[in-house]
């Protein structure tokens, strides 16, 4: 069964989006089978993937108001074993539309449930707030990993975000997971990243990836080109970070989870 993993936290500007492209194309160039499922409006994971959103027909839009199957909206990215799930603006107005709608919080998981043979890994690009998005994201996913920005409020970030999953757990999914923090944006120049490090560690008692995730302008260059750091420069710290990162969630078994 292939492991659903939320990637997550509700402060913006975190790597969030940079993190599911590149950690997707990564667990993807070692032979796994993934799909990649944006569900923030804003769309950033398709485009930074390749995707001219303006030619689909149906997105994760048409999918949490039953207009179309999953199956229906799923495509391929031009990369071996990574296909994604796309969303595009029209989805900030879902919450709304949904309303009223029984069991609106599984729609995704109902959805996927056909899918996690087919997939060794999902992960699913959550917008930064806790909406009805996230919450289906939530109650869907196995495991919640959560990038974290090397600045000085990461550790407040971090808090709310627990409070989130704390109240998931308690409602939704019993048996979702932190899969782990992730630090990125890090600056070995700068103190300021490393005293982040440490106080998240010191505070945090969930499972910890030793890969530092740099701040890196090529990083910051691959999006706008529909790359991922591993096509649009695969020599770059920023893809060999990614690499590392994937070779260490691959490696990491969450209690529980197959």
């Amino acid at each position: 069964m292939g492991r659903i993993i939320a990637v997550a936290n509700q402060k913006g500007g975190v790597g969030k989006t940079t993190t599911v492209i590149n950690l997707s194309a990564a667990l993807a160039e070692n032979g796994k089978k993934v799909l990649v499922i944006d569900m923030d409006p804003q769309g950033n994971t398709s485009s930074g993937l390749g995707i001219n959103k303006d030619s689909l027909e149906n997105t994760i839009y048409q999918l949490l108001l039953g207009d179309c199957e999953i199956q229906d909206c799923i495509y391929p990215v031009g990369y071996k074993h990574l296909k994604i799930l796309p969303s595009r603006v029209e989805l900030a107005g879902a919450e709304v539309e949904l309303i009223g709608t029984q069991n609106s919080q599984f729609i995704l998981k109902n959805a996927l449930e056909s899918l996690q043979y087919q997939y060794d890994f999902i992960l699913i690009d959550c917008p930064p707030s806790l909406n009805l998005l996230t919450i289906n994201a939530m109650a869907a996913a196995h495991t919640v990993l959560v990038p974290i920005q090397c600045e000085f409020y990461a550790l407040e970030g971090l808090s709310q975000l627990m409070y989130t999953v704390g109240l998931v757990q308690k409602s939704l999914n019993p048996a979702l997971k932190i899969d782990g923090v992730v630090f990125t944006m890090y600056d070995v120049r700068n103190n300021l990243s490393g005293e982040v490090v440490e106080n998240v560690k010191e505070n945090f008692k969930e499972h910890i990836y030793r890969t530092l995730i740099p701040r890196n302008v090529r990083l910051a260059e691959a999006p706008s080109y529909g790359k991922p750091i591993t096509v649009y420069d695969s020599k770059s710290a920023g893809a060999d970070s990614y690499r590392k990162l994937a070779r260490e969630v691959m490696k990491n078994k969450v209690e529980g989870i197959g």
